[in-house]
Formats: structure tokens, sequence, C-alpha cells
């Protein structure tokens, strides 16, 4: 792997053309500092050169060997990964898992074994007799609104879900979601999408960071963008913090500014 922009000034010689370890990459994709009531919420997104944020109505199409490590490192660094109902439907989303070359990481850093799945819902239009539910090593929670379907809100918690009320209506306001997510010790924050999930707290100006990845692929076609939904009035700016790249691809972070 290359680095093309270096993190810190301490890139030597030996960090390029070559495959990063775990360890390396953790480093490289560490969450910043945070204060006592602080939180950070980073996206996890890939597009093709073309600007499709999916293929086939699914992500792993146009992902690759070292994007998927880049994943589960950044899911291995989270407190919780914040995903859409309509994500956690296509993709067939199952309970993060715990990884031993994570373990003393997570240790030291007060985490537990694995990254909490919060999953972003007004319907609560799941199968609550999935893995993803059933069989989590920590619990998975639930994000939704104060008007959300009672039935199905009393399924979730009878099924061993944690019900979290992020709103005042039906829906999940992308803001508060991070603050009772933060409120719970989960601070260091990962959204994988969808595109309309990402493209809420966007609009909410709420994502802290982007890590995005480019894949070196054309599709054509009409498929979503990483990011849709509401448009912000000032486009937002964001800083670049990291480049690496690997067969092609390129694997960008930016933060807020």
């Amino acid at each position: 792997m290359r680095r093309l922009f270096p993190v810190t000034d301490q890139t030597s010689a030996d960090q390029t053309d070559r495959a990063w370890s775990l360890d390396e990459l953790a480093e490289a994709y560490a969450y910043p500092e945070l204060g006592p009531d602080g939180h950070w919420l980073r996206a996890n997104m890939v597009s093709t050169l073309d600007g499709a944020g999916q293929h086939d109505g699914r992500s792993q199409p146009i992902s690759g060997e070292t994007d998927m490590r880049i994943f589960g490192t950044l899911r291995a660094l989270a407190d919780v990964v914040v995903v859409g109902a309509e994500t956690v439907r296509l993709e067939g989303y199952r309970p993060a898992r715990a990884r031993e070359a994570f373990a003393a990481r997570r240790e030291a850093a007060g985490q537990g074994p694995a990254a909490v799945i919060a999953v972003v819902t007004a319907g609560l239009d799941l199968d609550f007799s999935l893995p993803l539910f059933t069989s989590p090593l920590v619990p998975t929670v639930v994000l939704t609104g104060a008007a959300a379907p009672e039935g199905r809100v009393a399924e979730a918690a009878a099924a061993g879900v944690q019900v979290v009320v992020a709103g005042d209506g039906a829906g999940v306001d992308p803001a508060r979601a991070v603050r009772e997510l933060a409120d719970r010790g989960l601070r260091r924050q990962l959204t994988e999408g969808g595109p309309r999930l990402l493209g809420q707290f966007v609009a909410a100006d709420a994502l802290d960071e982007l890590c995005l990845t480019i894949s070196p692929m054309l599709t054509a076609g009409d498929a979503q963008r990483i990011s849709g939904g509401p448009s912000v009035t000032v486009p937002h700016r964001l800083a670049p913090a990291c480049l690496l790249e690997e067969a092609g691809f390129l694997f960008t972070r930016y933060r807020r500014i």
C-alpha cells in the first residue's frame, strides 16, 4: 500500500509499496482524542469513478480486498456502527464480531469486545429473528422516533433489542441520534450508510469525518450516490487527512474543518 498524503510527518520509507498491517491501519484511522462530553461520527463509503455508491443494489461488487480490510479496521475501532434499515435488509447485516487482533486495543480504550450495531428505522420493518438481533455479541440497538408503531417496538424489546427514541415524530433526528448514542457511552461512532442515512447526517451537519474508497470502476446506470436526500444550503467543506492507494483503489479520509 502506498501512502500518498501523510497523516503525520512521521512517514518512513518502509511504509510504502507494501500491505499495511492491521496495527498500522488502526493507527492511521484512529479516532481523535475526545473530551468527557465529546463524540465523533465518521462515515465509511465506497464509490466508483463515475459516482455510483453501489451496483445491483449492493456495495460489495465495487469494493475490494483492501477496502474490506479497512472496513473491518474501522468497525474494530468504533463503539457503535450506525446503519439504515434498508441497508440492513439489502446487505444482510450480521452482528459485529470480536477480533483478536484488536482485542488489546479495545480493552485499553475501555471498549467492549465488539461494536454495537445501531439500526435507524421509523417503522421497525425488520426481521427480529435474524442473527443481528438474536445472537449479537453485544445487544443491537434500534434508533426510532417517539411515534414508531407500538406493536413493532414491543416486538423488538421482546427480542432483546434496545430501542432508543431519537426523534419526536415517526422518524429519527440525526443530530439527536448522535447525542443519544454518546449519552450511552457510544462516542466513537461509525456509519456505513446507506446513502439516505448519510444524506440525513450531512444535512444535519452531524458528520465529522468521511472515509471514502474510490473504486477504479465505471458502472454507468442510475445507481445512487453515496449520499442522498435533503440538500444543504451551502455545501460543507472538509479537509483531507489521509490518502492511501493500492491496486488502483484510493482510500481517502476527510475531516470537518
